[in-house]
């Protein structure tokens, strides 16, 4: 077996800075997210509104899952070993899995906490003024960390997750906001459990998508980004090349692919000597078409492959 690596040292270097700008992201996310978690606990307490809480509960969640979420990218920053060999990646995908649950758990929370003041008779007495005030505060927090955390949400699953829970906080901050200004405008009170419904609604679908974009991770199915169809193409379009069998692609963390395939071809690439041109063609043909940092090639002549049992497509 011959393994065809093309740039890793680049790419290695491009992950290294990439991951150090996410921890700084994170960093000044957590300080915004702790300054506006105790305001809205404490409006909360104050306010005596149910969604307010209910935010700040959704806060509570999103900064424990930032924190691990700075904690995963910096143990995925440690280099690989013989234990490890493709390192510590794997850990941003463990955080998002982190991140997920949580949501889930805040999210089926409020939603029985709502239900129970909707069916009270006496939802509680609910200070829309106030509760106004921290909304809005919450609000332009929250907005400025979703602006500090967007530059990394494309090239991290870790970094989507810290992402999209700060899109929570920043609607569910919206829905505290309108439901205020019904109380203030109406008396009707119980606006505050239906916000409350609003904002577990709206953690629901992203719990659920970021879960599934952890459990493709690590099942290693192929990444939905990747067209196995057109690898193989490639790889048949290369001269020498007969046949391309056992073809695998996967991902070790978001953006960061590996694929392996066997690769028969014609007898005079052996005899001329040939097999470390075609290697590095092959792996500077994937890593510039497909962004694969990690190739290895099974090169074949046609006499050994027609020996294999059942080879995968």
């Amino acid at each position: 077996m011959t393994d065809a690596r093309g740039t890793a040292e680049g790419h290695s270097h491009g992950h290294s800075h990439g991951a150090g700008a996410n921890r700084r992201r994170l960093t000044v996310a957590i300080a915004i997210v702790s300054t506006v978690l105790v305001v809205e606990a404490v409006g909360a307490v104050l306010s005596g509104s149910l969604s307010l809480f209910a935010d700040a509960g959704h806060m509570l969640s999103d900064l424990i899952g930032l924190i691990v979420a700075l904690i995963a990218t910096v143990v995925a920053a440690r280099p690989a070993n013989e234990r490890h060999s493709y390192g510590y990646q794997r850990a941003e995908v463990f955080g998002a899995l982190i991140n997920s649950l949580i949501l889930i758990v805040v999210a089926v929370f409020v939603t029985v906490e709502a239900v129970g003041r909707l069916l009270s008779s006496e939802p509680g007495e609910v200070q829309g003024a106030l509760m106004l005030g921290v909304a809005a505060v919450g609000l332009v927090a929250n907005f400025a960390s979703l602006m500090v955390l967007r530059g990394g949400a494309k090239s991290s699953i870790n970094m989507r997750g810290a992402y999209l829970e700060v899109l929570g906080d920043l609607l569910g901050s919206i829905a505290v906001i309108v439901a205020a200004v019904v109380i203030l405008t109406t008396g009707f009170e119980k606006a505050d459990a239906i916000a409350s419904l609003a904002i577990a609604a709206m953690i629901v679908p992203r719990a659920v998508s970021l879960l599934r974009d952890v459990v493709q991770v690590l099942s290693q199915a192929t990444p939905s980004s990747m067209d196995v169809a057109g690898i193989r193409s490639h790889i048949m379009d290369e001269p020498g090349v007969v046949e391309v069998h056992d073809v695998h692609v996967w991902a070790i963390t978001s953006g960061r692919y590996v694929f392996s395939a066997h690769v028969v071809v014609e007898p005079v690439v052996f005899q001329r000597g040939e097999t470390g041109l075609l290697l590095d063609s092959l792996g500077e043909c994937l890593e510039g078409h497909f962004d694969v940092e990690h190739s290895t090639f099974q090169l074949e002549p046609v006499e050994h492959a027609r020996h294999e049992e059942n080879p995968h497509r």
